[in-house]
């Protein structure tokens, strides 16, 4: 692969989850209402994920545990997907639609994640 678009493509591939993650801190409060019911804790899981979401791009640009970052990335993706995108759809309603684009959204981002762990390697 081309060095300069591998440098390009972590860069763009960081940059969204840097600002999500950032988003997570200055939108706390409005975030955890997103956050399932059935689980504790409301914003420290909006705070823990924001970590997350900010950790991620600082491996894939540093090239230090990028592969694990972005493995556990993609598992957080599918756990949105999961427990907060899918109930949100099924549950029908002027959200539905909502929910379907961050359905799709996330599980490619996933997907994204998986294959930057694979080039991290």
């Amino acid at each position: 692969m081309n060095f300069p678009n591998l440098v390009v493509g972590r860069i763009l591939f960081s940059l969204p989850f840097l600002i999500f993650g950032l988003f997570h801190f200055t939108g706390a409060d409005s975030m955890a209402g997103m956050v399932p019911g059935w689980l504790p804790g409301g914003v420290l899981w909006v705070y823990l994920t924001g970590i997350g979401l900010v950790a991620a791009p600082i491996a894939v640009l540093t090239g230090k545990k990028a592969a694990l970052a972005c493995q556990l990335l993609a598992v957080m993706l599918i756990a949105f997907v999961l427990t907060v995108h899918v109930p949100g759809f099924m549950a029908g309603g002027e959200g539905a639609l909502l929910s379907l684009i961050s359905i799709l959204k996330d599980t490619s981002m996933a997907g994204g994640a998986l294959l930057m762990a694979h080039l991290s390697k």
